[in-house]
């Protein structure tokens, strides 16, 4: 049963789960996770609504975990690069910095904002959308996986700084929730001449600065927001053990979800992924317009997994 003040095990495991699976595919873990939410009947008061809120973006915690184990080696020459002993690790190193800082200014100017006007549904149906068209365009023009495995193409360690930032900026589209941070660095990627693996690559790596920073300020701001004005902060909302389940859930799960993305990218291209946004965008303008599913504000005895609120 859902309590106006906890979140349970299990609603913790299920959002593990789309976090995990859906952050590094270009389908949008954050539209994901807002409309499975909102579906399980989470965000009933103001003070769980800020703290679910919170725990949709600490729960990439665990996305992080993952990328952190599979590309290990990668984050060690890095390191060893920004002390001097590697070169190539520093150059790679650089370009994540250098792509991260524009979604570290911009995000912070337009965070208040962002959760103000686009952390709903309608909101994410329509990047979940226009993202679709977006990728099937892409796709069309710039992959092409029959010489996809040709010597002269890009390396993630040959980027040019200006080449990382035009990557970076195209992350910064990704703060509409439901566009897809995932989506639009491997489209930047493609675009200044990666490989689809490559491209993934290099959007997994600068998913660490750029998701540990989101799961920073969200956590810091809303401890920060629960200590000025004496209300419950997320984990006096939510529970410690929900939260910790969420994020070793996630963890494991975007494990598996990027050994499967590099191969079937590298196959099938994006159009794929964009044909899953429409197909998904349209089901749930269906279920709303018919009003199996309800856009209304919530309401003190609402009905899970029949109930978006705004």
């Amino acid at each position: 049963m859902i309590t106006p003040e906890a979140m349970t095990i299990f609603q913790a495991i299920v959002l593990g789960l789309v976090e995990g699976i859906t952050e590094y595919l270009p389908v949008s873990s954050t539209g994901h996770l807002i409309i499975v939410s909102d579906l399980l009947g989470l965000g009933d008061t103001l003070t769980q609504r800020e703290a679910v809120d919170t725990f949709n973006i600490v729960v990439q915690g665990g996305a992080i975990l993952a990328v952190l184990g599979l590309y290990f080696p990668r984050v060690i020459q890095m390191i060893k690069g920004l002390a001097g002993k590697d070169a190539v690790g520093l150059k790679l190193a650089l370009n994540i910095i250098i792509a991260f800082m524009p979604a570290a200014v911009l995000g912070v100017l337009f965070n208040d904002f962002i959760e103000e006007k686009l952390f709903n549904t309608p909101a994410v149906i329509t990047a979940l959308a226009l993202g679709g068209v977006f990728m099937i365009a892409l796709d069309k023009v710039k992959f092409n996986k029959d010489e996809d495995d040709s010597e002269d193409t890009l390396d993630i360690t040959s980027l040019s700084w200006k080449q990382a930032l035009f990557i970076g900026f195209m992350q910064c589209v990704a703060m509409w929730p439901g566009t897809s941070r995932s989506m639009m660095t491997i489209a930047g990627g493609v675009i200044v001449g990666l490989k689809p693996k490559q491209a993934a690559e290099f959007s997994f790596l600068l998913g660490l600065p750029t998701l540990g920073g989101a799961c920073v300020y969200s956590l810091a701001k809303n401890l920060k927001n629960a200590s000025e004005m004496g209300t419950p902060n997320m984990f006096e909302t939510l529970g410690w053990m929900p939260i910790v389940v969420g994020i070793v859930v996630a963890a494991a799960s975007a494990a598996l979800a990027v050994r499967w993305l590099v191969s079937f990218l590298n196959k099938h291209g994006l159009a794929p992924f964009g044909y899953y946004r429409l197909v998904l965008a349209a089901l749930l303008g269906i279920l709303i317009a018919t009003g199996t599913v309800s856009l209304d504000a919530p309401t003190a005895q609402p009905t899970p997994l029949l109930d978006l609120d705004q």
